[in-house]
């Protein structure tokens, strides 16, 4: 028993040196982490992997929506470090967000102008390499089409047809997923351009246009009671569900150009347990508007006024988007989703490309095809070269324009 209690004794005396000292650590350690300066990011020494260097680093970075401050970083470092002027312009201080604003030497002002946004939906999904794909969380959308239009941009630099100033601007913005803050802000710089050249999963396509959207919630309200006395309450499920029923089945406006108007009622909430009447029930709506937006709202406005309880309130609206798409050696399509191009303002050409399927983004599986990323990389440098009419003065990587 002696023994025993004096190695107790001896193990406490131990650890009661070894607890102030590992707190003590913990501190320090705390303290140079907080000060210690962002990693620098420098390309990679063999440059011929430029394209994967930069598509790797942006999706390792995690970038959702409201969290992009470290991959604006990245690209701030990058771009700097290759030559280019960058501005960060500010959206938030907390959390850190901003956009990235680059070109070469002080000219500030050029023709052409390449953009895509660097946040991401949720969840962040690490970056993998197998089965020929490259996978991760912004391997499609819109990652691929960052760092394919910064290679791009790269190579035309370095031909004696682009200009080393005023030619070819950069600007990747944050939240697109969302409200398009970014690039409703990147209007304060003050800019404008002969063309902007917008990076989207296209399937290396480009886009006649886009649909609009508009985002609605539907309300509605009733009288709570007990489930055994349903006389006596007004059940808001039943009147929410009469309201989607008669949109889901209404012919909204078409267009030729870009198809069906499509509706979807994507969240439903309401009623508080089994046994009660709910008193309130409400339903998120998004529409993807092929045509006619103001009619597509007098519509939705004209079905619910006819549902007692239920009311209607828009929370986004804008119409669809008609996209330059008169290109030699490009495929057309149609692209069912939305984009940061209205909230841009001027009187630019506007071009949508990109790398990867627009079925492949916003889901678990997210991933994208070297040979179709390496191939993107030649089709922003057509384009590019198109909006400066300089198809015919340089030959790209695999084939002359």
């Amino acid at each position: 028993m002696a023994d025993y209690r004096q190695l107790l004794r001896k193990y406490s005396e131990v650890y009661t040196v070894f607890l102030p000292l590992f707190t003590v650590f913990l501190i320090v350690y705390t303290v140079l982490v907080s000060v210690i300066p962002d990693r620098e990011f420098a390309p990679p020494e063999d440059t011929s992997d430029l394209l994967l260097y930069l598509h790797r680093n942006l999706i390792e970075i995690s970038s959702v929506t409201g969290t992009e401050g470290s991959v604006a970083k990245f690209l701030d470092s990058y771009l700097k470090s290759t030559g280019w002027t960058v501005e960060l312009q500010p959206i938030s201080s907390d959390p850190n967000r901003m956009n990235v604003f680059a070109y070469r030497g002080s000219e500030r002002k050029t023709k052409v102008l390449l953009s895509s946004h660097i946040d991401t939906v949720p969840p962040f999904i690490p970056y993998s390499v197998h089965d020929g794909f490259i996978w991760g969380r912004g391997s499609v959308d819109a990652k691929a089409s960052v760092a394919a239009q910064i290679v791009a941009a790269t190579e035309l630099l370095s031909s004696e047809a682009v200009e080393a100033e005023g030619d070819i601007a950069l600007l990747y913005v944050v939240g697109e997923e969302a409200e398009g803050i970014g690039m409703t802000t990147a209007n304060d710089l003050g800019l404008s351009w002969d063309a902007v050249i917008f990076g989207e999963p296209t399937e290396l396509k480009l886009a006649v246009g886009h649909k609009g959207l508009l985002g609605a919630d539907l309300v509605a309200t009733g009288h709570e009671a007990h489930s055994g006395y349903p006389e006596l309450g007004i059940n808001a499920v039943y009147y929410l569900i009469d309201a989607l029923f008669q949109l889901q089945t209404v012919s909204f406006p078409y267009s030729d150009l870009l198809g069906n108007t499509t509706f979807n009622a994507g969240t439903l909430k309401g009623g508080v347990a089994a046994n009660v009447i709910p008193a309130n029930a409400s339903a998120e709506l998004t529409v993807r508007v092929a045509a006619d937006l103001p009619g597509v709202v007098s519509m939705i406005e004209s079905i619910v006024d006819m549902i007692p309880h239920v009311t209607v309130d828009f929370t986004t609206m804008y119409a669809p988007v008609r996209c330059d798409y008169e290109v030699p050696g490009f495929d057309t399509t149609v692209a069912s989703y939305g984009t940061d191009i209205p909230h841009l303002n001027g009187s630019h050409a506007r071009y949508l490309y990109g790398p990867g399927s627009i079925l492949l983004a916003h889901v678990a599986n997210e991933h994208i095809g070297e040979e179709e990323l390496r191939d993107s990389v030649v089709g922003y440098k057509k384009l590019v070269a198109h909006s400066l009419g300089k198809q015919n003065d340089f030959k790209l990587a695999k084939q002359e324009l």
